[in-house]
């Protein structure tokens, strides 16, 4: 497995369609125990991404990762664009460092994404964000590519990662942004930011399948 342009542009464009795909799922969560605004700028963002196809077709991965960084920071509002952008920076200097010509490259790169955002929000796992399902997806990837697993297996292993997680955040009580102010209220919702990368994680896998195929 190794990670082109042109995957990064392909897989934008999937992704924004899980996102529309799944608005019924994911809108309704953040209006329950959130601001209200989660899947709009997801929405935004993904749009945005997705429509970078040809600003970023003839650069390397590194420069392509850190381009749409850039471009979700000044466009998603919200903590989401600093969070999301500080993730793709992360990857990108990985990529940058490292190549992306192999498994264990890829899986480095997106751990070092994740790392970036937890830097910036400041999080950890048990907070009922995001951070619940990429922590776990990151740990899964990185062991399953070390473990030189096929990629069908790889890809199993973090979806079943990223449903656990996304799982974990219904009977978490939030600490961080509005839900945090409900206490126990917030007990039995799931998170909306879990699903939302629930969603564009195993979407990604699915993509990755098909074109290993």
């Amino acid at each position: 497995m190794s990670l082109e342009t042109n995957f990064i542009c392909s897989t934008a464009s999937a992704i924004h369609a899980a996102i529309i795909t799944h608005k019924p799922e994911i809108e309704p969560l953040d209006q329950a125990i959130g601001d209200g605004d989660h899947y709009i700028n997801i929405l935004r963002g993904t749009e945005v991404a997705a429509g970078m196809t040809d600003e970023l077709a003839s650069l390397p991965p590194d420069e392509a990762l850190n381009k749409i960084a850039m471009r979700l920071l000044s466009t998603i509002g919200g903590a989401a664009g600093p969070l999301f952008a500080s993730f793709f920076m992360g990857m990108a200097k990985i990529v940058k460092h490292n190549g992306a010509n192999t498994t264990l490259d890829i899986a480095a790169a997106f751990a070092g994404g994740v790392q970036e955002l937890i830097k910036r929000g400041k999080g950890k796992i048990g907070e009922k964000t995001m951070l619940d399902v990429l922590i776990p997806v990151a740990h899964t990837f990185v062991l399953s590519a070390i473990e030189n697993k096929s990629t069908e297996n790889i890809c199993a292993d973090i979806k079943a990662a990223a449903d656990k997680g996304l799982a974990s955040t219904r009977d978490l009580i939030a600490t961080k942004g509005r839900a945090a102010g409900l206490g126990e209220r917030a007990i039995g919702h799931l998170d909306a930011g879990a699903k939302s990368c629930q969603v564009m994680i195993n979407e990604t896998c699915d993509l990755i399948l098909k074109s290993s195929n």
